[in-house]
């Protein structure tokens, strides 16, 4: 096994500040003052582990951590971290949120546990870093709200030459797409495989949504629900395919 590698570890742990005054901030829905994407050195390093191996192109990525704002480097290429999963703690689902809360005996305790439990590898990921990158607009469109589902489906949609609400952006990083083949190499590579049906030709969807409505948030309190424990369930399963990875150290090169 790779030392080092512990699919349980939380993130927020070894982030400075994490949770200082998490709960009255973001109006008293929690927000962190500082992101393990950025922050957590323990991530940066499982991520510069897990992904410097063979790419689907027969190219051996070799991360590197990079200088000042450069969080990981290879090839002329910036990557960010960037978290998969979104528990929509902010001012556009706060009456929700509050509903959720109102029918919990402990709704803090509740919602830090999903938080822990998000900020293991398994909930993490990594692009190329620049202005406009997936990261950002992912977060920023109105048809995806930083949903994982959506998100991927954007990338099925240009493996498969079909326009998105991300087809622009993803345009712009063709290079780094490129170094997978096609989306089963993507998916493959990122052990990604429990988003998708058994063909690689669909997403599984967290809520039963179309894909790019309007409005892609949860309606309510059992769409919520339903959203959290499909993420949750993602997360776990592909923590237990990250470990059984690691279990292989010939397919490392750790330095």
């Amino acid at each position: 096994m790779i030392p080092g590698i512990d699919v349980r570890f939380d993130f927020t742990t070894d982030t400075p500040r994490y949770w200082d005054r998490f709960w009255e901030n973001g109006e008293g829905l929690g927000k962190c003052s500082q992101d393990p994407d950025s922050h957590s050195p323990t991530l940066r390093r499982y991520h510069r582990i897990l992904w410097s191996r063979e790419l689907p192109n027969g190219e051996i990525m070799d991360l590197k951590e990079g200088y000042g704002g450069d969080y990981l480097v290879w090839n002329g290429m910036r990557f960010a971290s960037d978290s998969i999963t979104t528990e929509f703690r902010h001012m556009r689902c706060k009456e929700l949120l509050r509903s959720i809360e109102s029918s919990m005996d402990d709704y803090r305790g509740w919602a830090e546990d999903i938080i822990r439990k998000s900020y293991t590898i398994g909930g993490m990921m990594i692009f190329p870093k620049h202005r406009n990158s997936i990261n950002q607009i992912r977060g920023n469109s109105r048809k995806i709200i930083d949903r994982w589902d959506l998100t991927l489906e954007c990338i099925r949609r240009f493996y498969s030459e079909e326009d998105s609400p991300m087809s622009w952006c993803l345009e712009k990083d063709r290079r780094f797409f490129d170094l997978f083949v096609d989306f089963k190499g993507f998916v493959d590579f990122f052990m990604l495989q429990d988003c998708v049906s058994n063909d690689y030709s669909k997403i599984k969807m967290w809520i039963d949504t179309e894909p790019f409505e309007i409005d892609p948030y949860p309606k309510d309190k059992d769409e919520y629900l339903q959203w959290t424990e499909n993420c949750l369930g993602f997360v776990e399963k592909r923590n237990k395919r990250i470990l059984d990875f690691t279990r292989n150290e010939k397919k490392f090169n750790v330095q």
